[in-house]
């Protein structure tokens, strides 16, 4: 009989119980263990098993679980007398920082306190012990007395946080007279809430005291491993941690040890009776890569769809993707220009820096793409070494098709008209409305500007590029299946801003022009959308629609020209 599909449950231990659907990662224990690393860092993107697995971790090595060897057996670490012997062994303490997500610093402080509390009160059995003095049980206690009760008038100071951990490793090996192995789950949470609400520095200064203490001044730790999306730079909170083994998307080191294989995949398809769905599987989930292995799925989007049996953007839709929306909208033409290209389904050729720098992410080129890379958004799909910079170039692709809906539906939210306003919109445009069309325009345009810009006062040239590269990118999302749209390529003797050529016979091709009114060039809007026009023909930007067989009695140029936030739209004809 196949095994129960246990959405959610990422506790090793209930799904081992109660026999739930579970692919075998405890290959994981022997990798990490034979390493010998002090302090392990894997980052890998959101619903990847790192939760799971680190519960495996905790049930494999606690005390706590000392002799319950019915959790592993029949799974391949088993099959190795040398860890049989290793099971139940050390004192573990285990804390997530999952849930710690604040808009203020004082909020993500009380987060991370209330997970410190989390792990003494996991071990309370050391305070009821006789290996503490008076003053060490009532300092055991601090935490969660302030947990229960941060009010303003309740004080901890900071030091008893951040060496908290310490602390309790101190108590452990008193205990156990074994140093204790830390597992910390999604340390960066609380990071990217902070870059998002603005209370980045105040947290990182925090975080950094409470991961010296913790992992680099801690004479009774063990060993160490933290899980994450996002490798933050080591200048941020692991500057004095030298013995730091980081494992990021592109390292070689547990490549398979998060995600599901595809023979991991195609054998659970045919335990459920659909092996015939492997082709739309793949088409819909597969396309992750990690280290040197390809064709790695993620197993929320897999364990839902072996659940409900329906192709759906499982994985897209756990996430509100905030942070990218905005990051991408608010970005510069050339950012605009790389997500059309990808949503082509072409590839962008970029530097990757894995050391992810929040405060350099709207002002560092191509940091948008590491961070989309991090985050399993994009795919490397090759890497070469480019001798003139001498850095790797690396091909990104967008990872699978849930993906690319992801983003579709991300720019689509960027218009807020109702669906027949914008509906109508692209009708006007390809029939050639013109009242419609600068009606909406100066609508839309009226009411979106201030969220294309970065709020830092561009300029009024620069203004309109942001606008109206994102306005391509709505166009893409909606004509697609339609027109093959594309932005500033070459064709005939220079670059044109937009065209879309059509996939049928039945439609017009359309070549668009921008441009910002300039009182210096013309005396009027009038006379800039005329310039506009006039350079679409004398460029000769038919060229490449001409080579496609496309005449010019089926081709339709519009010129676009803003004047702040105005927008006036003339048409002409191709040649």
């Amino acid at each position: 009989m196949a095994a129960n599909i246990s959405i959610g449950n990422q506790s090793f231990d209930y799904m081992r119980e109660n026999k739930s659907f579970y692919v075998d990662k405890s290959a994981l224990i022997r990798e990490w263990w034979e390493t010998d690393d002090a302090v392990t860092l894997i980052t890998r993107p959101r619903r990847f098993g790192k939760t799971l697995n680190i519960s495996m971790l905790e049930c494999f090595f606690s005390t706590k679980y000392a002799g319950r060897s019915d959790l592993f057996e029949g799974l391949s670490v088993w099959e190795d007398e040398k860890y049989r012997g290793l099971q139940g062994m050390y004192p573990v303490i285990c804390v997530s920082f999952a849930g710690i997500k604040a808009d203020n610093f004082q909020g993500a402080k009380n987060g991370i306190i209330h997970a410190l509390a989390n792990a003494y009160d996991a071990h309370r059995y050391v305070k009821d012990s006789d290996i503490l003095g008076p003053e060490e049980k009532k300092m055991y206690d601090a935490l969660h007395v302030y947990a229960l009760d941060p009010s303003p008038d309740k004080k901890i100071d900071d030091q008893s946080v951040t060496t908290a951990l310490q602390t309790l490793s101190s108590y452990l090996e008193r205990y156990h007279s074994k140093k204790a192995i830390i597992f910390l789950d999604e340390y960066d949470t609380p990071l990217q809430e902070a870059y998002a609400a603005g209370y980045w520095r105040e947290l990182v200064r925090f975080i950094r005291e409470l991961f010296n203490f913790t992992f680099k001044d801690n004479k009774k730790l063990h060993r160490a491993l933290l899980t994450g999306i996002t490798r933050v730079s080591k200048e941020s909170v692991f500057s004095d941690l030298n013995n730091l083994l980081v494992v990021t998307t592109t390292s070689k080191e547990y490549s398979t040890a998060f995600g599901f294989t595809e023979k991991e995949v195609f054998a659970a398809l045919e335990e459920k009776g659909l092996s015939d769905q492997r082709e739309g599987v793949k088409a819909w989930y597969d396309g992750f890569n990690f280290g040197d292995a390809a064709d790695i799925y993620n197993p929320w989007s897999i364990t839902m769809y072996l659940r409900r049996k329906e192709y759906r953007p499982y994985w897209a839709d756990t996430s509100s993707n905030i942070l990218i929306s905005e990051l991408v909208r608010e970005g510069t033409p050339e950012i605009k220009m790389q997500m059309e290209k990808l949503l082509a389904g072409e590839c962008l050729e970029t530097e990757l820096d894995e050391q992810v720098i929040f405060e350099q992410l709207k002002k560092k080129k191509g940091a948008i793409w590491s961070l989309l890379v991090a985050c399993g958004y994009l795919k490397p799909v090759e890497r070469i070494f480019s001798e003139k910079r001498s850095k790797f170039i690396y091909k990104l692709m967008l990872t699978n098709h849930e993906v690319a809906l992801m983003f579709r539906e991300m720019v689509a939210a960027w218009f807020p008209e109702d669906e027949v306003s914008y509906g109508n919109f692209k009708e006007a445009l390809i029939t050639g409305d013109l009242d419609y069309m600068n009606q909406y325009m100066n609508e839309i345009s009226e009411k979106m500007f201030s969220s294309f810009d970065v709020g830092r006062k561009p300029s009024e040239q620069a203004q309109p590029e942001r606008f109206y590269h994102g306005f391509v990118l709505g166009l893409i999302v909606d004509l697609e299946g339609r027109y093959r749209i594309r932005s500033n390529r070459e064709s005939g003797l220079g670059r044109y801003d937009v065209m879309l050529e059509p996939l049928n016979s039945t439609d017009d091709a359309i070549v668009i022009e921008f441009k910002v009114f300039s009182p210096q060039k013309d005396r009027t809007m009038g006379q800039a959308v005329q310039n506009a026009l006039k350079q679409i023909e004398e460029k000769r930007y038919d060229t490449e629609l001409n080579s496609r067989g496309i005449s010019g009695e089926r081709i339709r140029h519009y010129g676009f020209v803003f004047e702040g936030k105005k927008v006036l739209i003339g048409q002409g004809d191709g040649e």
